[in-house]
């Protein structure tokens, strides 16, 4: 018999780098198929702004800040998740941040530490928490953001595409541990997104635009809501027999 409700009815999840981007477009989409969400972020008047304009829609929908890098945050927003609504059943981890276009042998320290403590420590931090809180329960699916850069390299941006890299390691590294007890893990790997940081780049640079399209076999960015909308069915028990995966939502871009 199917199931004609909405696929995320009755789903706990929790979205970090919800504040804008991807994450803010997951808000929408989670909710939109009937998720509760908490969304988690270091800007909290966006979290704010985000989760009234949800409220106002008829969503259940909570807020925390959480910088992912921190163990002790994410600790506190698996807690507060759990507190409030009972259990865990989903999460999507899309924190992350990029770095400055560098030549390898002149990067510095500070910079590739830093792309490391958010992009693969913040995902760490986030699956022994949420893993902890969905044995309890004997269920979950976690979603983890990487990247075509954790499937291809591109050049100047090597603490970038280490960091994707090993997402996609912890992703599958996580799934087959914890298959048996139900918890299902896999990433996504967007192409070219619209977002705040892409949108100010192409205003500094518009021949970085135009190259950007050429890369990619449909010749456009990705809306967030595109990327989200596959992290949505990853959530969702419509994927139950999918983990281990990296699903690329690249427009193309690693078919060339």
């Amino acid at each position: 018999m199917s199931d004609d409700r909405a696929p995320l009815t009755g789903k706990i999840i929790i979205i970090t780098g919800a504040s804008s981007g991807i994450g803010a477009a997951a808000a929408r989409v989670f909710t939109r198929q009937g998720a509760t969400v908490v969304l988690a972020a270091r800007r909290e008047a966006l979290l704010r702004r985000l989760t009234d304009q949800l409220r106002e829609e008829g969503a259940t929908a909570s807020w925390v800040t959480a910088d992912v890098s921190e163990p002790a945050d994410v600790q506190a927003m698996v807690e507060f998740t759990v507190s409030r609504y009972g259990r865990l059943d989903a999460a999507f981890n899309n924190a992350g941040t990029g770095v400055e276009k560098t030549p390898l042998h002149l990067t510095d320290d500070d910079a590739y530490q830093r792309v490391m403590d958010v992009n693969v420590t913040g995902v760490w931090n986030c699956l022994r928490h949420q893993i902890a809180a969905m044995l309890t329960t004997g269920a979950g699916s976690i979603v983890n953001t990487s990247s075509v850069g954790g499937l291809v390299a591109t050049s100047v941006a090597a603490p970038y595409i280490a960091s994707k890299h090993a997402v996609v390691g912890l992703t599958k590294a996580a799934a087959v541990e914890y298959a048996e007890h139900g918890i299902r893990v896999n990433a996504i790997a967007p192409g070219l997104t619209r977002s705040e940081m892409v949108d100010q780049w192409f205003t500094v640079h518009p021949e970085a635009e135009a190259r950007a399209f050429r890369s990619a076999p449909q010749q456009r960015a990705a809306d967030p809501e595109e990327v989200a909308q596959a992290a949505a069915w990853l959530c969702s028990d419509r994927a139950s027999f999918v983990t281990g995966t990296c699903l690329a939502v690249d427009g193309g871009r690693t078919a060339w």
